[in-house]
């Protein structure tokens, strides 16, 4: 064995045991093997530089966009292209598989494309501009999957693939994202042809069975579809939901060792066959647990979802208060060059607040509930342990959540300035920018979807017709020409500079209480720019010690945005910004 084999065995004994691990290991070596014959160049890919500040990451639906005549991939893949193709650089298709709920995170076949959306020759139409990303929703499956039906015919091959509980087993102890039950019933047949009542372990949904990770052979599996997406040209992998992996009578199950150690082997296997593929985690939990996917920054996920972003950065404009927001990036520390952040403000999902806890306090959290609903949105809550319920997802549009609800109406000028203040900051901050595909486009909340599904989530996940979005990009008076024409500008100017790095150094400047301000600068330190977001209606005036800064009084400073030239004025450098003003100033 060579020293990386040696490290997958060592995982696979601490999972299962030497006598589990030793054939595991044998049938898994065999298909790497066959997996590097078969795409030789794929183990070519360099480690490092897979991203840099050119980098960022458009997340969409297969159909978001959609045109008569057409497959919704299709149409996508030339929409994307003739509209952002030298702009946004990777793709994350939300999962483009068969499914049965949850707007595909239910998968009914990890293998293929759904035929609604289009085949994989889609798939390749969009690689050909962009990098790709895509979704492993691998802590659960469809009950329509041909997985789960071979389980409930008592097919040997699938017989352990998922996790059946005991009537009366206590579960006190398990994690809850959701409320609704942990265990679902089903109905098995015996090899007498007999029904009997199981019950199976459901996470999420009672249409999204978890599968068994302590069943070796499901193991195999789950490694043949990865190996599968990175043949299908994925350079990235999202790993949904991964935090629940490993299940264990009498913990929480979620966040175990077992579970770790799972993603280990799997970055390990990727390094072996593809080391240019990148895992990104997405734990939607307090923060501390959620960087602790990085592992030793070595090791394990080489990006996490920086999921406490999305509620700081709302909280700073709701106050007018960036403080909070200030201290929580001041805390963010990288273990290894390695790794970065994949931040974001808006999904498919709503804005999580779990990752928030311990951060914001408990009635600035019941403020931004309130403030939610005033504003036309939806809360979700979930039941405790304790019986007691506590709110776990805002489900609202991010430019609709910004609003003032005090105001009657809003002038397009002053929700397109504000929005585009708030992405800014995701922007400028250390990492991978993540942008929602209605983020970028301009949308607003999609309310009507929510009396038609009777689910909060569908308000940001309206699919367009091809037809209107067009028209709307290229009417000067609506709010996507607005909000379309100012992201691509920042996102632009964010390229332009090295100071913007994914791994680039940050340092966060307690300049004002109104104003988020960061210190960006470039891996050789050589560039480096100001970052200064009004988080605020009024105008706010900032004073910089030069001395502070790796500049000197004659350093010229550009302001990005604008091209506008900047001068210190003795010892400090004194700034006025208006409203929701932002400003990026570069110097060498």
């Amino acid at each position: 064995m060579n020293g990386l084999e040696q490290a997958i065995y060592e995982d696979l004994e601490f999972l299962y045991g030497e006598k589990e691990a030793k054939p595991t290991f044998e049938i898994l070596k065999r298909s790497l093997a066959r997996f590097r014959s078969q795409h030789p160049q794929l183990a070519k890919q360099p480690v490092t530089g897979r991203v840099s500040e050119l980098d960022s990451i458009l997340i969409a639906y297969g159909d978001m966009v959609s045109a008569p005549g057409q497959a919704p991939l299709f149409t996508l893949a030339d929409f994307l292209q003739r509209h952002i193709a030298n702009t946004i650089s990777t793709i994350h298709i939300l999962p483009f598989f068969p499914y049965s709920s949850d707007d595909g995170f239910s998968v009914i076949d990890y293998k293929v494309v759904d035929p609604k959306l289009g085949d994989w020759g889609h798939i390749h139409q969009i690689n050909r501009h962009f990098r790709l990303m895509f979704d492993a929703v691998i802590n659960h499956i469809s009950a329509e999957s041909e997985w789960f039906k071979g389980f409930l015919n008592n097919d040997p091959k699938f017989r352990n693939f998922f996790t059946v509980v005991e009537p009366g087993t206590d579960l006190s102890q398990v994690f809850r994202p959701r409320t609704l039950p942990l265990l679902t019933p089903v109905q098995q047949t015996t090899a007498a042809g007999d029904p009997v009542e199981k019950l199976v372990w459901t996470t999420f949904s009672s249409d999204q069975i978890d599968l068994n990770y302590r069943n070796p052979d499901l193991l195999l599996e789950i490694v043949d579809i990865l190996l599968l997406y990175v043949a299908q040209s994925a350079q990235f992998i999202r790993l949904d939901a991964v935090a629940f992996l490993w299940k264990e009578i009498g913990t929480p199950s979620i966040h175990l060792p077992h579970t770790h150690r799972i993603i280990q082997l799997m970055r390990k296997v990727l390094d072996a066959v593809a080391p240019g593929v990148a895992i990104i985690t997405e734990t939607n939990v307090p923060h501390e647990e959620n960087v602790s996917y990085f592992g030793d920054g070595t090791n394990e996920a080489q990006m996490v979802y920086n999921f406490s972003l999305p509620p700081l950065t709302l909280n700073a404009f709701h106050t007018g208060n960036s403080e909070t927001l200030s201290k929580w990036a001041d805390s963010l520390r990288l273990p290894s060059d390695q790794v970065t952040f994949f931040n974001f403000l808006a999904s498919h999902d709503g804005i999580g607040i779990t990752p928030a806890k311990g951060i914001l306090s408990p009635g600035a959290i019941a403020d931004m509930c309130q403030r939610t609903e005033a504003l036309g949105g939806f809360v979700s809550y979930k039941t405790n342990l304790d019986g007691s319920t506590s709110p776990y997802e805002l489900n609202i549009n991010f430019m609709d959540a910004l609003a003032d609800p005090a105001a009657k109406e809003e002038s397009r000028e002053l929700i397109a300035r504000r929005f585009l203040a708030s992405q800014a900051v995701m922007l400028a901050l250390q990492g991978v920018p993540g942008i929602y595909f209605h983020s970028l486009f301009g949308s607003r909340g999609w309310l009507e979807g929510v009396k038609q599904t009777g689910r909060s989530r569908t308000i940001n996940r309206q699919k367009l017709a091809l037809s209107q979005i067009e028209y709307e990009l290229k009417d000067p008076h609506s709010l996507r020409y607005a909000v379309f024409r100012g992201y691509h500008h920042l996102i632009e100017q964010r390229k332009s500079s090295p100071a913007f790095h994914p791994n680039g150094p940050q340092r966060v400047l307690f300049c004002h209480e109104g104003v988020f301000c960061l210190l960006r600068s470039s891996t050789d330190r050589f560039t480096h720019i100001i970052c200064l977001h009004n988080v605020t209606s009024l105008s706010q005036v900032v004073s910089l010690e030069i001395r502070h800064l790796p500049f000197t009084k004659e350093t010229p400073l550009k302001d990005l945005i604008s091209q506008r030239p900047f001068k210190t004025t003795d010892s400090k450098l004194h700034i006025t910004l208006e409203p929701y003003q932002v400003l990026w100033l570069e110097g060498n």
